[in-house]
């Protein structure tokens, strides 16, 4: 399978906001497995596409002004290989500038689904969100 780099950056930039981050999670195998490195809350091994949101984009939903909202930065293919930079572009619920970068290192299987991702980002700056904003939910 050839993957056109066009086509998948198209796929990413529908985390742009969460109104369209189904189109983008319409192409993760339901039992994608999910890393995302660290040592913060939402550090961890997921094994369903359903946990990993739960776990991720649902808590971070709740403490970022009108959700997660992940803009490309640049995407690099290389055989069935994505390796996708974005930026987070949000703000906390108390008015922080959320502005995280990551690198989601995405494996696809031969229909172009995503099968397996590795997460890398600022472990630091999730930890203080989190800490920050969570009790404000109480």
């Amino acid at each position: 399978m050839t993957i056109d780099r066009r086509a998948i950056t198209a796929r990413f930039e529908g985390l742009a906001s969460p109104d369209t981050s189904d189109e983008f999670f319409g192409h993760v195998a339901a039992d994608v497995d999910w890393t995302v490195i660290g040592h913060h809350p939402l550090a961890g091994r997921y094994t369903s596409k359903q946990a990993f949101i739960d776990a991720t984009f649902a808590r971070l939903n709740r403490v970022l002004t009108g959700g997660v909202k992940l803009i490309v930065e640049a995407v690099h293919v290389d055989g069935q290989v994505v390796i996708a930079e974005l930026r987070s572009i949000s703000t906390a619920i108390d008015g922080i500038p959320f502005d995280n970068l990551y690198c989601w290192v995405c494996e696809l299987d031969d229909a172009g689904e995503i099968v397996v991702v590795r997460a890398y980002l600022d472990s630091a700056l999730v930890r203080d969100l989190i800490e920050r904003c969570e009790p404000l939910m109480r």
